[in-house]
């Protein structure tokens, strides 16, 4: 269990990021198109998983317009934003904001990959919602960075995220 805030106040998650080092945790989320999806999905590239606890937040959509930037002009990686929001939420917020560089993804239909990535916040008002994280891995799937960002409120360090890319 992680300790993090929300505005300053206490709140749990139900485990710790995936170590560097290891083998990510495979997933089932849902796309755009209410498709399932999992690492297989994009096999050789790097991945960046933006992991946030709703893109109708000032700070989510802005990592999320940040990421979509930045991995731009990187070949060989796509970045990944995972929340829960429904896959017509995240696909409109994308569409009117130009963000087409950047992959939503849904846990409309499991909380299994906030488990299994130990970000499932376990109490207080976002209780059931992935807490902010960012996870990079290599183009085998193997954890290369991880931050789980201490704040909900406060924005993931991306130069470290994207040197990870690298």
């Amino acid at each position: 269990m992680a300790n993090i805030t929300l505005q300053g106040n206490p709140i749990h998650t139900n485990g710790e990021l995936p170590s560097v080092g290891s083998a990510a945790p495979d997933f089932r989320l849902v796309d755009k198109d209410l498709n399932e999806v999992s690492l297989a999905d994009w096999p050789g590239k790097k991945k960046l998983l933006n992991i946030v606890p709703s893109l109708d937040t000032q700070v989510c959509a802005t990592s999320a317009r940040r990421f979509n930037s930045a991995i731009a002009g990187k070949a060989g990686a796509v970045a990944l934003v995972v929340s829960a929001d429904l896959p017509f939420a995240s696909g409109r917020f994308c569409s009117l904001e130009g963000i087409d560089n950047v992959v939503p993804l849904s846990m409309m239909r499991s909380r299994d990959f906030a488990r299994d990535y130990g970000v499932l916040i376990t109490d207080g008002p976002l209780a059931g919602i992935a807490a902010r994280a960012v996870v990079v891995l290599d183009a085998d799937d193997r954890v290369v960075y991880t931050q789980l960002v201490p704040e909900i409120t406060a924005e993931p360090d991306y130069d470290a995220a994207l040197a990870a890319l690298d």
